[in-house]
């Protein structure tokens, strides 16, 4: 009677091994397909080795801006999206009649959009205030010697050169942070360009990608642009203090972000749905923003589903640990906890 008992507790562990094998042979066989923001792809792409690494789950993630990442989720290409920039109703309202769901934001990290110059005169410390930093990039000022530059970089040797202005050349989220910004100091540029994706721009030269602006910027003396903090630290540019609201010159670290953060979150919306630029108090960073991740509530693949569902939980417990090395800032606790209800509507049965 052991024998035989013991015989059939073996035959049940051989069962249940193989289906446990089978499960994660199931699960390891998942490839999920993304696209969009340039912005976050450098923590992305950390995040999704390790989460290949940890369990087998594979990432196709094509980086082509937040424009071509919304397209592709309202044609329904690709199993989710990223953006820097939030759906508006009308396009939430369009996917749904199209791919027959909901498409839901959940915020993964924060960052700020550094204004990067080349001047080998200056090096690093320019300052820059709201208005002249909208007149460069509406032409108004031309040259980098102009008297308003002078004037708020004393002792810093501004060169009589004229000034390249480099924007992005492709739909990005990116540039709506950055315009979002400067149509909220600037009643001239909200007036004439105003906020999007892609606008036009009044002057310039278009580069693609935020490796394409920060490429253009460290190829140019003289040139001046926008990207994410951390491609400006890779590629080894200077980037500028700016006046924040409170009136205080602010470097763009993931402390400053998160103070731009801080001051939102009482107001966060359930959607989380929220521009956090310009942002009031002492030590904020005035052009931060979130990016967020377009995940269909309702995907008709339920394997992936539940590994997308799965990705993020780990994202928002384990993946936030790697924003500061990256030169993202993490989301603050109470973003996390609006981000896991989301994250609970998506649909696995």
């Amino acid at each position: 009677m052991e024998t035989f008992m013991k015989g059939k507790f073996i035959a049940a562990a051989i069962i249940l091994g193989t289906l446990l094998s089978l499960g994660t042979q199931a699960q390891a066989q998942v490839k999920l397909n993304g696209a969009g923001a340039t912005f976050p792809y450098i923590i992305y792409s950390k995040w999704f080795d390790l989460y290949h690494k940890k369990t087998g789950i594979q990432f196709n993630y094509q980086a082509i801006g937040s424009g071509g990442g919304i397209r592709q989720v309202t044609e329904g290409t690709v199993d989710f999206g990223a953006s820097d920039a939030f759906l508006s109703n009308k396009q939430l309202s369009d996917i749904k009649k199209k791919r027959g769901t909901a498409v839901l934001h959940i915020p993964t990290v924060m960052g700020a959009v550094v204004i990067s110059y080349n001047l080998p005169s200056v090096g690093s410390g320019l300052r820059l205030t709201p208005d002249v930093l909208a007149d460069i990039f509406l032409g108004k000022i031309k040259m980098w010697n102009d008297s308003r530059i002078k004037k708020i970089n004393k002792g810093k040797k501004l060169p009589s050169r004229a000034i390249l202005v480099v924007h992005r050349s492709d739909g990005s989220g990116t540039t709506n942070i950055f315009t979002d910004y400067l149509s909220k100091v600037s009643k001239t540029w909200n007036k004439k360009v105003g906020v999007g994706k892609a606008v036009n721009w009044p002057i310039g030269l278009g580069g693609k990608g935020n490796d394409g602006v920060a490429g253009l910027v460290k190829q140019t003396e003289g040139a001046i642009g926008y990207v994410e903090l951390a491609y400006a630290v890779q590629n080894k540019l200077s980037y500028a203090s700016l006046k924040n609201k409170a009136g205080k010159y602010v470097k763009p670290t993931f402390k400053a972000v998160s103070a731009a953060a801080a001051g939102f979150v009482k107001d966060m919306p359930s959607d989380l749905r929220v521009s956090i630029v310009n942002a009031g108090g002492k030590d904020s960073y005035p052009i931060a923003g979130l990016t967020w991740l377009l995940i269909y509530q309702d995907m008709k693949d339920k394997r992936k589903a539940k590994a997308l569902k799965d990705f993020v939980t780990w994202a928002l417990d384990e993946g936030e640990s790697y924003a500061e090395d990256l030169y993202y800032a993490p989301l603050p606790k109470e973003i996390v906890a609006m981000c896991k209800k989301q994250v609970a509507k998506i649909s696995t049965k």
